[in-house]
């Protein structure tokens, strides 16, 4: 990038920092980093470096603008206060609010209007090349927000988005149109505003069968599925198709717009979620509308659990020991793979250099042309920060029972070495485990067969999802966490496909640029139940179309390592290792190709 080009963006930052100060009358604004608390004095600006057309320009003053106006308009306390207790509401009560203030930006300065309508535009015409052919292709909360745009900021649909809001729109106009003019007057009045949005959201008829608080008040659609086992086969295909119903809207409503002022949003339900050790998987899960010859036939056995609530301390600091004896032989391995990477990733960061200043270090390699004239002035130089992507590592493992012994040892070595090896060079990393709770199907096969074993029932097991160590916790905190993979009766059954959809789940919400999943697993994969009464590659399938979804249309980069076995046939990045002391070879090799991939990007 040619220094003209740095000043350009670097001007333009600064204009981007006086605007918001301005807009938000808050002249101590604190603009170096992404705060999501709505409280805090903090806005996001975008790193300047990625802007590459006029499109990105367009967006980074539309978020910037938006931010100072949830400073200047948006009470995290009143934003709080009024919040649905509805879990499936609370995305879409974010987006009225940002709506909102918006709009009372938009009537206070020309500008700002311009930016936002100009951006929304661009986000729009952008929407889905697809064929959309029924409500479940559209995510309740764009069309939503599409609704919100059209009905309250009086932009204009394209054809493409005006069809995706026909699929949803009758839904809202019904609970929303006659308080218009209500919601209209109060729109300075956050309070009676969010106070009628948060009641409209809760009376919403499309929320009704997920709000499980309402199952004694369900009408009479939901009780044919409350009935089913007692109706036989009469109900049972009722009962099933309410609750697939159920998981699509659920999942609808999680694959919302990734909007910035969404985040805080999504921070309120990350911290729900994991209150819930036993909260539905699918109902976290984007892209398992991806394949739609895939199915679940109850979900309502699914777990998604952090390691410490498995196992009481003593087991898990005693697994943790097993593991540490492991490590002794290979603090080699370790320090050499720490030294490498940490010098990789290091050197993007603060090797950048400008010259010919008046102040700084002195620059000894002009004190030549001091000899040769005395008259010359002398040459200063100084160290530049250099913009470093931030980079989330998720590291999903494979925790079923042919992984038990080696495989599983050397899965967990991988994931403390990496743990510990990029927290040294400021890279996020987050380790997650994927399993069954029983075997044979255990609570799911029971209910098919309460229900006559219907032909055909799709994935037949309950899932256990692990977390084991967060992005944002330290590996300190976390080890003996990790040490729990070694617990023998933990490793059951393996549903590949399920689990990379939760792991892109998580990892897509984050907001460090560079986001990668690392796989690490043993072969195919393996449920019995499953596949006793579907396809001999029901579960391949599913995995396959997950993984070319992630390498295809995603910015999530994906790779796997196979233990002892070669997984190439399901992703287009894997290798494959057959002995713990090729670990340290193959992570460095393929990191390092990975960090130097994308630094030529930019």
């Amino acid at each position: 990038m040619s220094n003209k080009e740095n000043n350009f963006k670097e001007q333009f930052k600064q204009a981007l920092i006086s605007t918001a100060k301005v807009i938000s009358e808050d002249y101590k604004l604190d603009v170096k980093k992404l705060d999501k608390d709505l409280s805090s004095k903090k806005i996001d600006f975008f790193d300047v470096t990625n802007l590459s057309n006029k499109n990105d320009f367009i967006r980074l003053r539309a978020e910037t603008d938006s931010g100072a106006l949830k400073k200047k308009f948006s009470n995290k306390e009143i934003f709080n206060k009024n919040l649905p207790k509805n879990l499936s509401c609370k995305s879409l009560y974010g987006v009225a609010e940002k709506i909102r203030y918006e709009i009372l930006g938009s009537k206070i300065f020309r500008g700002v209007g311009k930016n936002l309508s100009e951006n929304y535009n661009q986000k729009i015409n952008s929407l889905y090349k697809d064929q959309l052919k029924s409500k479940e292709d559209v995510p309740v909360a764009e069309a939503f927000e599409l609704y919100m745009l059209k009905k309250f900021f009086n932009l204009k649909l394209n054809t493409m988005s005006s069809k995706m809001l026909s699929f949803w729109e009758k839904d809202f106009a019904s609970s929303i149109d006659d308080h218009v003019d209500f919601l209209n007057k109060n729109l300075e009045d956050q309070n009676n505003y969010s106070l009628k949005f948060s009641e409209i959201l809760e009376n919403m008829d499309v929320f009704n069968s997920n709000n499980k608080d309402n199952d004694e008040d369900k009408d009479e659609k939901d009780n044919d599925e409350d009935s089913k086992s007692e109706d036989g086969d009469d109900n049972q295909s009722d009962g099933k198709e309410e609750e697939n119903k159920q998981d699509e809207t659920q999942a609808s409503l999680d694959a919302g717009f990734d909007l910035s002022d969404q985040q805080m949003n999504e921070q309120l339900e990350d911290s729900d979620s994991l209150k819930e050790s036993t909260e539905s998987v699918l109902k976290k899960t984007n892209i398992n509308n991806i394949d739609q010859e895939y199915k679940v036939f109850t979900n309502e056995f699914d777990e998604i659990a952090k390691a410490e609530v498995l196992e009481d301390i003593k087991e898990t600091q005693k697994l943790r020991k097993n593991l540490d004896q492991q490590l002794i032989g290979f603090q080699d391995l370790i320090t050499k793979l720490a030294n490498k990477l940490q010098r990789q990733l290091l050197a993007k960061q603060n090797r950048a250099w400008e010259f010919d200043l008046e102040e700084g270090l002195l620059d000894s390699s002009k004190l030549t042309r001091i000899i040769m004239d005395p008259y010359n002035s002398l040459s200063f130089m100084k160290e530049k920060d250099l913009d470093f992507k931030d980079t989330i590592v998720t590291l999903l493992i494979d925790n079923s029972g042919s992984m038990r012994g080696r495989p599983i040892t050397i899965a967990a070595l991988c994931a403390d070495i990496l743990s510990r090896t990029l927290e040294r060079c400021s890279v996020k990393v987050e380790v997650l485990g994927f399993t069954t709770k029983n075997w044979k199907g255990g609570k799911s096969r029971e209910a098919w067969t309460k229900n006559n074993k219907p032909k055909n029932p799709g994935r037949l097991n309950d899932l256990r999802h692990i977390i084991y160590k967060g992005a944002d916790t330290q590996w300190r905190q976390a080890k003996n966490n990790i040490g729990l993979m070694l617990k023998e009766g933990l490793l059951k059954e393996n549903i590949d496909g399920e689990a990379i959809s939760w792991a892109y789940n998580r990892i897509k919400k984050r907001k460090e640029e560079r986001k990668i999943l690392m796989v690490i697993s043993d072969g195919a994969p393996v449920d019995d139940s499953t596949l006793s009464v579907n396809s001999g590659d029901y579960l391949e399938k599913h995995l396959k179309k997950m993984v070319k979804f992630i390498e295809a249309k995603s910015d999530v980069e994906i790779l796997a390592i196979g233990i002892g076995h070669d997984v190439s046939r399901y992703y287009n990045k894997a290798i494959k290792i057959t002995d713990v002391h090729e670990l340290g070879d193959v992570m460095i090799s393929q990191l390092s190709s990975l960090f130097e991939t994308k630094n030529k990007l930019h």
